[in-house]
């Protein structure tokens, strides 16, 4: 497919506190979900989309990113050479070529928050509105949530288009929330978001999870951005101030969200996919009669 959102920003840049010591060598958005890292599953749906440009903020400690991403000639020849030729055709098909394919790196040296990390992009986005896909915000479906979300965007007139999900109030505080003016159907109005509200201080219960279409100008917005919650360059806080402007709404995606920069969420995205597969079913169905015996005894 084709579309007006040619360029797509990864902001890899974090540390990955929450999953050390694993992520003191292996970057959290190469941890996978049984085979297939984080940062596949975002760079696949950004393909599904029509995304020309990708543009990843990461950092100087994180060359593995790269390494990933990007085909490996070398290692695809020697896998051929040892008979795995299904191996490296699958490595040849996931991997973003550097010929065929457009891709920028740019470094975010200091954790300035995740507004910082977008706006480090800007020299490197095409002409446009701009996605921002977090691959630890792991979004399973077909179509995709960018994909659907692209769709909407050409029939809103709101510049900044968010990923939206209902939370229960207690979760208000660990989440952006939009302040919902109009709903109509998988659209969500708004005139504002608010960065992580206390429940009784919260504008609504929709979240705003990590999928963004933003209007072009969200960049002079970063560049005029004054620190929010934590000392950060708040994405959120930017994206609110452009909303009397350019307009914003809410998508109400139809996947399954995985909040995959938790172990929980890690966990539970690993027990869908393996449910999915015959191959895991044996191993489920021992531990489901384990966890039954448990329970009885």
């Amino acid at each position: 497919m084709t579309s007006d959102v040619r360029t797509a920003i990864f902001p890899v840049a974090g540390l990955g506190t929450r999953f050390l010591p694993a992520t003191k060598v292996t970057p959290k958005e190469l941890l996978p979900v049984i085979d297939t890292p984080l940062i596949q599953y975002a760079i696949d749906e950004a393909r599904a989309a029509g995304i020309e440009r990708m543009v990843f903020v990461s950092h100087p400690s994180k060359a593995a990113i790269e390494r990933h991403v990007m085909d490996d000639r070398d290692l695809r020849a020697t896998l051929r050479a040892r008979g795995k030729s299904k191996v490296a055709a699958e490595l040849a098909e996931t991997a973003l070529c550097p010929v065929d394919d457009d891709v920028r790196f740019v470094m975010q040296h200091e954790p300035l928050g995740l507004g910082h990390a977008v706006n480090c992009a800007r020299d490197d986005v095409l002409p446009g509105p701009v996605a921002v896909l977090l691959p630890d915000d792991l979004i399973l479906g077909k179509p995709g949530a960018l994909t659907e979300m692209v769709s909407a965007y050409g029939r809103t007139d709101a510049g900044h288009l968010v990923a939206a999900m209902t939370v229960a109030p207690e979760e208000t505080s660990k989440y952006g929330i939009l302040s919902v003016t109009r709903r109509a159907g998988q659209l969500l109005e708004a005139d504002g978001m608010v960065e992580k509200p206390a429940p009784e201080a919260a504008p609504s219960r929709e979240a705003v999870v990590g999928r963004y279409v933003l209007d072009a100008s969200i960049f002079d917005a970063l560049d005029g951005q004054a620190p929010g919650a934590g000392g950060e360059i708040q994405l959120t806080d930017a994206i609110s101030e452009g909303a009397s402007r350019v307009g914003l709404a809410g998508f109400r995606f139809s996947g399954r969200r995985f909040d995959c920069g938790s172990k929980t969420g890690m966990l539970a995205a690993t027990l869908h996919l393996a449910r999915q597969d015959p191959e895991y079913a044996a191993v489920l169905a021992e531990l489901d009669a384990e966890m039954a015996a448990e329970r009885a005894a």
